[in-house]
């Protein structure tokens, strides 16, 4: 079996971990929440050609916080609905008080 080159990221994504020993496959939910949430597109483009959409569509949808612009961006890129994403819907219950 081929081992795949880890994808290149930049390092101020993973400012607050050890970035040199990321596991990409054991902890690959939290690099894509990660990479979507901090990452430009050069970042995102490294992650869907290590992960593939489908992985990707599976950790996002699944994700139990995501900044709703994370949300729009990711039902852009794999083509779904917003409320195919559990924090989406989980927000939509959960309305934030008004501020006045």
């Amino acid at each position: 079996m081929m081992r795949k080159e880890p994808p290149i990221f930049s390092r101020r994504i993973f400012w607050d971990v050890s970035f040199d020993t990321l596991d990409y496959d054991g902890k690959a939910g939290f690099i894509i929440e990660r990479v979507f949430e901090r990452g430009d597109v050069p970042d995102i483009r490294a992650c869907r050609r290590y992960y593939g959409d489908e992985k990707i569509r599976e950790v996002l949808t699944n994700a139990k916080w995501l900044s709703l612009k994370t949300i729009y961006l990711a039902a852009a890129i794999l083509d779904n609905e917003l409320t195919d994403y559990r924090c989406y819907n989980t927000a939509q219950l959960n309305p934030e008080h008004w501020n006045y």
